[in-house]
């Protein structure tokens, strides 16, 4: 077994969609980032890739690289379950806290998990997504910016 952490964080602007766990949420505001800028599927990509000793999502998925630009997050998440797969690991759990002043997250959630879980290749229940704010303190309190933290367990492909 191996565990990794990740975390991530996007400041917020007006023009862009805002994409977390996969899902498009309606919003004022969309993450800034040079792809989605989903920081919940990438703080789990992290976590996978640290589980696994395989760096972060920025070696993998450089921003540098026109490639990725504006590709969706669950791409590289797809791309990273496959990377820990030729490892012979698979996800056993992720716990994830997501970090926003707003909006309210409690509507998408169980879509978050469904899709995540799906892509994981692993049953919903496997996947734990919370959501807080940080009651108007820092950038995300003022609206910023969303961030996320999330936790991962990586277990052997013949191990349940």
């Amino acid at each position: 077994m191996r565990v990794g952490m990740g975390y991530d964080c996007h400041r917020l602007v007006q023009g862009r969609v805002l994409v977390l766990g996969g899902v498009t949420i309606p919003h004022s505001h969309g993450l800034d980032g040079h792809s989605d800028a989903d920081v919940l599927t990438h703080a789990l990509c992290d976590a996978i890739l640290g589980a696994c000793g395989l760096g972060d999502i920025g070696i993998h998925f450089p921003d540098t690289d026109p490639t990725y630009k504006g590709i969706s997050s669950i791409t590289l998440l797809e791309r990273v379950i496959e990377k820990a797969e030729g490892m012979g690991m698979k996800i056993g759990n992720a716990d994830i806290t997501l970090v926003a002043q707003a909006p309210r997250m409690s509507p998408y959630v169980k879509e978050m998990k469904r899709i995540l879980a799906d892509v994981c290749k692993i049953p919903p229940e496997r996947i734990n997504i919370k959501a807080t704010t940080t009651e108007g303190l820092g950038f995300i309190g003022s609206r910023q910016g969303i961030s996320a933290y999330a936790v991962c367990l990586l277990i052997p492909v013949h191990a349940s």
